[in-house]
């Protein structure tokens, strides 16, 4: 039994053909998901639908996904013990580490970070539970969706399913931040414990994915905020001793990015003005290179510095965890100094982009939109009347596991941002309109 290829429900893999691989079966049953194709309606930065151009969370995750693959494949020829079978957590698959990426932001509510943060709220008031999108990608594949031939989820691989599992732990433990939900951790925890993962470890094909996830963010995000001009290619702009102040706040406040850069070594300021000074004269160079084009220009800077990332990834021994760790290394060790700077590219985008006034106007608008959908199905009776019949009835045949209010967080979990704006208009907005619309 090959122990990566199992499948908590269909372990016999009777209910799928024979003519592919089961990796291959993972990615049509991701690609061909509902909860796949509503990733083009919700937010990565700017809202779904503000403009062609700008990423969704589709476009971020296919962008993933690609990253993942080549580096992936990159890695397979450089480490010798990845063309072993040492143990099937340190083994590296391209198709595996792209269906991972693919899969990595399907528990995103709708309006970005922001929805997430007030559903997390509001179920912390109503009953002490949590929201966090971590922890519901994994309620989405192994529950929520459903495919041909099961009555719930995907049922992917293990080793899909773990490489998705950049947070291994259970969200039943109070200390515990970001994981997974006690209810899908006991798949979870099965599979690990049948490989032998060390506790608190994730493997090689989920750190490469949360790892791709960072450079992709830290570079395509950027590449919007030139394209919406939120970030000013001027000297004014890179010089500006606030932008360095906001950036280093956003640093200092971020406990995890503080114990992993280990920021307590450097000098925090003279880093962040060099990386800021080095990216625009970089611009700059690229600017002139193409003849003072922009489009191309923005093109050039975002294909470079994915470039620089993605070739610096490598593999390191983990000795304190007597494990290994995937991260950028320069001359067999960790390049801290690149784990830095990408680190603060993520941080500019974060304060021109999220910290914007206008995009808090916007996140204040959704905050009140997901409240007061909330309050509107959170009734029981009155929940049930206005829920589309296949939720109600899904309802029904779990409750004694799936709380009312789990239900309807899963609900508006699921929406992308204009459905969610259509629903509040219906329940909220005066109108014109047909009850026959379809949902």
């Amino acid at each position: 039994m090959n122990i990566r290829k199992i499948r908590l429900d269909d372990n016999g893999h009777l209910h799928t053909s024979e003519d592919r691989d089961e990796y291959e079966k993972d990615y049509a049953r991701l690609i061909q998901s509902p909860a796949f194709r509503r990733l083009q309606g919700k937010s990565q930065v700017f809202g779904a639908g503000s403009g062609d151009y700008y990423r969704t969370r589709l476009t971020h995750s296919l962008e993933v996904s690609q990253i993942a693959r080549e580096v992936a494949r990159r890695l397979g020829k450089s480490y010798a013990f990845l063309q072993g079978n040492e143990h099937p957590g340190l083994i590296l698959l391209p198709e595996v580490v792209e269906c991972a990426s693919l899969a990595h932001d399907l528990g995103h509510p709708p309006f970005g970070h922001k929805g997430e943060q007030v559903l997390n709220d509001l179920l912390r008031s109503y009953n002490g539970s949590s929201y966090e999108g971590n922890a519901q990608n994994f309620r989405i594949l192994m529950y929520l969706e459903k495919r041909a031939g099961s009555e719930r989820g995907l049922d992917l691989t293990a080793a899909v399913l773990l490489a998705i599992n950049k947070y291994p732990a259970s969200l039943a433990d109070p200390a515990v931040v970001k994981g997974v939900y006690p209810m899908e951790w006991k798949g979870i925890h099965y599979l690990r414990e049948l490989w032998q993962m060390p506790e608190g470890c994730s493997t090689l094909e989920a750190q490469l994915m949360d790892l791709c996830d960072d450079i992709a963010y830290s570079t395509h995000d950027i590449e919007d905020g030139i394209r919406a001009g939120k970030i000013q290619l001027s000297n004014s702009f890179f010089e500006d001793d606030r932008l360095v102040d906001h950036i280093m706040t956003e640093i200092l406040n971020d406990t995890t990015s503080q114990e992993s850069m280990r920021w307590e070594q450097t000098n925090i300021r003279h880093m962040v003005e060099c990386v800021l000074t080095d990216y625009y004269q970089q611009w700059q160079s690229v600017y002139e290179q193409f003849d003072r084009e922009t489009s191309r220009t923005r093109r050039e800077m975002k294909a470079r510095w994915v470039n620089r990332f993605a070739n610096q990834v490598g593999i390191i021994e983990d000795p304190a965890n007597n494990w290994k760790r995937i991260t950028f290394v320069r001359d067999g060790v960790e390049d801290i100094e690149l784990l830095r700077t990408m680190e603060i590219l993520k941080k500019l985008a974060w304060v021109t982009l999220i910290k914007d006034f206008r995009v808090q106007r916007l996140q204040k608008r959704s905050e009140i939109m997901i409240q007061r959908l909330w309050d509107s199905f959170i009734d029981y009776d009155a929940g049930r009347s206005i829920l589309p019949p296949d939720w109600t009835e899904s309802y029904d045949k779990h409750k004694a596991i799936w709380p009312w209010e789990r239900l309807v967080a899963d609900y508006i979990a699921g929406m992308t941002d204009s459905y969610a704006e259509k629903v509040y208009t219906e329940l909220f907005a005066s109108r014109s309109g047909s009850i026959y619309e379809r949902d």
